[in-house]
């Protein structure tokens, strides 16, 4: 038995009952998931969640799923690594990486909100399941979704990365590539999910494909030894991920897993796709849609669905954004793995680059403790690096040309 209440509109309050279903037939607002945080205040402590397996779903009981978890078992609980190295570069005494890039199947955080998606498609018995993606979603969905024995359809912008297309053709998918950008495609799988009955894990799931993203701030806040960081970089797409992590820290706070929970949460975007920085350096709450044009294809969301209720997390929580240029990106990959032995892929480059503005500007004090959220592999995005790394040193079969080479270095 689960411990999820119904669905809440974001904006009017308006209740509704566990269904596949996204907008409020009001106000057209996103709708949310709502909990009985008593009741799991009643069954979760700091130990239960301890004795349970490495995975995501240690924290189920904060997830909106009715019976067990059906999919992604091995998903989750990923490294939390002190940074030393980068953060003695960047000048603060307290930094760590939150390092999606391993122990997830596909090798990207879209694994948790795929496995509580593809479980909630279960237990609303879809045979199935679809997404609109810039790449790691459709890993995600084409991999899960193949073990778990659902029917695939996959969209993706035609000039996506050819290493991410063919990471999703290897699972068999029924793929997509349509022709215009991110945006494009998720207007079109509107209007199919409006006429198919599939589970579309980014549209008619979306409330409960969501909630998979704060299992980041719930490890984050276990590894730390239960407690909530100072600072939050995340990577914004949609937006969804940074307010999630911070409902993530609140709803421990709430359960009485954490006895105070209020880091300050910074928004990271590609200066070519940063409507959510624009609107928090504006001090707005307008997000200006805009055509992406960035090496961060994974960020490259013009029109960000949680625009809006990132910016408000910003705010509240008193913190920032910053956006960076692609040569800040590429750099910010290759100065995280040369120091932490981390390759991160586009967005990872992102919210490295950007720790760094935000320290160097005085947005983040040198002695607290700072969280990046690194979001996915470099192995994904080899050719954001091409042209931008040294060459090898060719030699010939010999010791010689060997020793010739060496007394170069």
């Amino acid at each position: 038995m689960g411990f999820v209440t119904g669905l809440q509109c974001r904006e009017c309050g308006r209740k509704y009952n566990i269904e596949p279903i996204y907008v409020c037939e009001f106000c057209f607002g996103p709708l949310e998931v709502v909990y009985d945080y008593q009741a799991i205040k009643k069954v979760v402590s700091r130990k239960t969640i301890e004795g349970r397996a490495e995975n995501l779903w240690r924290y189920k009981e904060l997830m909106p799923i009715e019976g067990e978890p059906q999919v992604g078992l091995n998903s989750g609980f990923t490294p939390l690594i002190k940074a030393e190295n980068l953060a003695k570069i960047f000048g603060v005494k307290e930094l760590y990486i939150k390092d999606d890039t391993v122990a997830h199947p596909t090798l990207s955080f879209k694994d948790r909100v795929v496995a509580v998606a593809l479980t909630k498609a279960k237990e609303f018995g879809f045979d199935t399941v679809a997404c609109a993606s810039t790449g790691n979603l459709a890993h995600s969905v084409s991999a899960h979704g193949a073990k778990a024995g659902f029917k695939r359809f996959i969209f993706i912008p035609a000039t996506l990365e050819a290493t991410k297309i063919v990471a999703s053709l290897v699972f068999k998918p029924n793929l997509i590539a349509v022709d215009g950008n991110y945006d494009d495609v998720n207007r079109l799988c509107s209007e199919i999910a409006n006429k198919y009955n599939w589970a579309f894990v980014n549209i008619n799931i979306r409330p409960f494909y969501a909630e998979g993203s704060k299992t980041i701030g719930f490890e984050v806040a276990e590894q730390l030894g239960w407690k909530a960081p100072d600072n939050v970089i995340v990577p914004c797409a949609s937006g969804s991920l940074l307010t999630k992590i911070w409902k993530a820290f609140k709803e421990f706070r709430e359960v009485g897993i954490l006895d105070e929970a209020n880091p300050k949460i910074f928004a990271a975007q590609a200066m070519g796709c940063n409507p959510i920085v624009t609107a928090i350096k504006n001090n707005t709450d307008v997000i200006r849609p805009i055509k992406p044009d960035t090496v961060a294809k994974s960020l490259a969301i013009g029109n960000p669905a949680d625009g809006f209720y990132a910016c408000r997390v910003v705010k509240e929580s008193g913190g920032y954004g910053e956006e960076v240029t692609d040569d800040e990106i590429v750099e910010g990959i290759k100065l995280l793995a040369r120091t932490e032995g981390i390759f991160a892929e586009t967005a990872g480059g992102v919210t490295v680059a950007v720790t760094r503005k935000l320290i160097e500007k005085g947005y983040i004090d040198k002695d607290e403790v700072t969280v990046i959220c690194v979001t996915g592999n470099g192995m994904k995005t080899q050719e954001a690096l091409q042209g931008k790394v040294a060459e090898p040193h060719h030699i010939k079969p010999n010791l010689a040309s060997f020793e010739e080479i060496l007394n170069k270095l």
